[in-house]
């Protein structure tokens, strides 16, 4: 009998990516399993139906008659308790669902035994790259954060000299050198700007420098495990505070993207500090998402200050590239829904880290069986 997997549209205002392509359902379908797809799941994506029913899928009217019998379930955003209800006892539920984030989402999730892998719970490790949907994801959002900041600043990112005079490259500066940091670092080096990367963490300066960056070292450093940064101490953030707002009098753009997983977004810019910019500087402050590292960051909205600096606070930004997205997204969980597909059955190997590091509840691998 074959594993059925099913995969519904997204309930999460203006969430346009989607867990399942054509491409990805034709390898699923090629592995024995059957893919059942509501109508209309790739529009947001610019995956039409036809092209999934090319690649094997069975298409159905609603989400209730994709998801009531499915074995195995892909997501993109949470679930929402009504579409928790539609699953039926005991799946198995693959996607960024973070559990631990709504009790009600998790006692709706314990209540009908759901088998849950909250794919940002992965384990960070090379085997897991082609998994990480928090990177593919970061890489998305720090490239469309970048085109904001172009398109919000009055100025010109690259130098240009025209016979009306020669215009001086923008100042840049990145703050967090993650997947997300990165990527804005190369953007703004491709549309010319002169570009700068700060992070506390001191081992990011070969990677800003590798794409062309200028590491901005203020003297403090964050250093922490798994490649994420620890919490500063009060003395710490003073310093980089005092500091950073110096440099600050000289930028003309900043993108944001510090972000610690699980934990509001580190404040970094403070209200005074965007005080000391010039009029005409702009903030895109990717980390909105989860507080902002910018304390006038309005999640959802751009304002503009007194002194005439803007602050935008975009969300949803990795949604705004949803075809590429998607596509990497997906290839993220079809590689991870392969460690579960066994001959007809969905088989739990839990001494395999990844799942025992990344099923939520959290379970005993040595005594689970």
């Amino acid at each position: 009998m074959a594993v059925k997997i099913g995969v519904a549209s997204e309930t999460a205002n203006g969430e346009k990516r989607v867990a399942l392509t054509p491409e990805t359902c034709g390898k699923l379908v090629k592995t024995g399993a059957e893919v059942v797809a509501e109508r209309g799941l790739g529009r947001g994506a610019h995956f039409p139906d036809d092209v999934y029913a090319a690649a094997g899928a069975k298409l159905v009217d609603d989400a209730a008659a994709a998801l009531s019998d499915a074995d195995l379930v892909f997501c993109v955003q949470p679930p929402d308790n009504a579409r928790i209800a539609l699953l039926k006892q005991g799946a198995t539920l693959v996607g960024g669902v973070q559990p631990e984030a709504d009790s009600a989402r998790a006692e709706a999730l314990r209540g009908r035994g759901i088998i849950t892998f909250p794919l940002e719970r992965l384990p960070r490790t090379t085997r897991a790259q082609a998994m990480d949907v928090l990177s593919s994801q970061a890489g998305m959002a720090g490239y469309k954060a970048t085109l904001i900041a172009a398109e919000l600043a009055p100025r010109f990112f690259p130098m240009l000299t025209t016979a009306a005079g020669t215009i001086r490259p923008s100042k840049v500066l990145i703050i967090g050198a993650g997947v997300a940091g990165l990527q804005a670092i190369a953007t703004a080096k491709r549309l010319g700007a002169q570009v700068e990367g700060f992070d506390v963490r001191p081992e990011t300066r070969e990677q800003i420098e590798s794409l062309g960056g200028r590491f901005l070292d203020l003297g403090v450093s964050a250093a922490g495990e798994g490649g994420y940064a620890r919490q500063l101490t009060d003395e710490e953030r003073a310093e980089q505070q005092r500091r950073l707002g110096e440099h600050l009098k000289s930028v003309d753009v900043i993108v944001c993207t510090a972000a610690v997983p699980g934990r509001p977004a580190p404040k970094i810019i403070s209200a005074e500090m965007v005080g000391m910019m010039r009029p005409g500087s702009v903030i895109v402050d990717l980390a909105a998402e989860s507080g902002g590292n910018c304390a006038l960051t309005v999640p959802g909205d751009a304002i503009e200050t007194d002194g005439g600096v803007t602050v935008a606070g975009p969300l949803g930004l990795a949604s705004m590239g949803a075809l590429h997205a998607s596509e990497m997204y997906a290839r993220n969980v079809y590689n991870f829904a392969s460690l579960l597909l066994g001959e007809g059955a969905l088989t739990f190997d839990w001494e395999d880290e990844l799942l025992a590091k990344t099923v939520w509840p959290p379970r005993d691998a040595a005594t689970t069986g």
